[in-house]
């Protein structure tokens, strides 16, 4: 066990140093600087400028201080919010998107599996059918254009809900929808084919012969190792919702770190830029890290698996 945990932190240190590297050369491979405006800056100015970020470095002694302050744990300060330090920009911002992706997650997860069990328990029938429908439709719609039409509907239309602003709790209601629509369907499909496999094998009918009365058989049986494909699902899930929401934090206008990673793209920020790209990389990772052992420790199968290797 400590093996395949050291042997996963490895590959996630690996995963991010390639990320940093990758970004950083993007960067400097973009056309274009930090200091284009509409107005010529003067070249003494220009200057000054670049020496203070250290843009006048040579381009591999900017990537080693780069890598030295990250391993410092300083992400430098921003080239257009001045005086403001990238860390925290994100930390100023990381906690609305936090608060709505985590709503979300949790109405995915809920809705997801309670959709999929249904679908699996009345398979072939009106309930399975409608739900399958709903499901494509979550899974074709992006939540930018399902965010416009509730923003429209429900909001302009219907005046139901806010459509902008997280002023109140009632302004949760149509960025939660709009961010949860894709998770929920892929959740209800991956529990409904995973239900219906549990629901057909010997163990179950094994369990019906000895008299063990269904509710019984559903919750020690069937939810317990049917969720097992979603446990796998709901980790990378969490990750993306919460670093997803750049575009739905947009049209919401909603004052988290997606708005500001969009507005730092716009401003060619480079260092705010790479900062908030590390950071949605280290959520990935650690995400998928988490999601990696938890499965372990879940299935027994692969934890005797993980146990003869380490």
């Amino acid at each position: 066990m400590a093996r395949y945990i050291t042997s996963k932190l490895l590959y996630t240190l690996l995963s991010l140093f390639i990320l940093i590297t990758a970004t950083f050369f993007l960067m400097k491979a973009i056309p274009g600087d930090p200091f284009m405006s509409e107005k010529e800056v003067p070249a003494p100015i220009r200057a000054r400028l670049e020496a203070q970020y250290g843009l006048d470095k040579p381009l591999m002694t900017q990537y080693a201080n780069y890598l030295g302050n990250i391993v410092q744990g300083d992400l430098g300060i921003s080239m257009k919010k001045l005086n403001q330090e990238v860390s925290g920009i994100i930390g100023q911002t990381f906690g609305v998107s936090l608060r709505l992706g985590l709503i979300a997650v949790v109405v995915s997860t809920i809705v997801g599996v309670t959709l999929g069990l249904l679908a699996a328990l009345y398979h072939r029938k009106f309930i399975d059918s409608m739900v399958m429908v709903l499901a494509v439709i979550g899974i074709a719609v992006p939540s930018f254009v399902l965010a416009s039409l509730l923003q429209y509907a429900l909001g302009l239309r219907l005046d139901l809900f806010p459509i902008t602003g997280l002023r109140s709790p009632l302004g949760y209601v149509l960025p939660v929808i709009a961010l949860s629509a894709g998770p929920i369907a892929y959740i209800a499909r991956l529990t409904r084919s995973s239900m219906l496999e549990v629901l057909h094998a010997d163990y179950i009918k094994t369990a019906k012969a000895k008299g063990l009365k269904w509710p019984a058989i559903l919750w020690k049986h069937v939810i317990r190792n049917g969720i097992l494909p979603v446990v796998t699902y709901v980790g990378p899930m969490t990750a993306n919702i919460i670093t997803g929401s750049v575009v739905v934090e947009r049209i919401f206008g909603i004052g988290g770190i997606g708005k500001v990673f969009v507005d730092s793209i716009t401003n060619r920020d480079y260092t705010l830029i790479m900062g908030i790209t590390l950071f949605y990389g280290i959520i990935l990772m650690a995400a998928r890290f988490v999601t990696d052992i938890v499965y372990v420790l879940v299935d027994p199968r692969i934890k005797l698996t993980s146990g003869k290797e380490g």
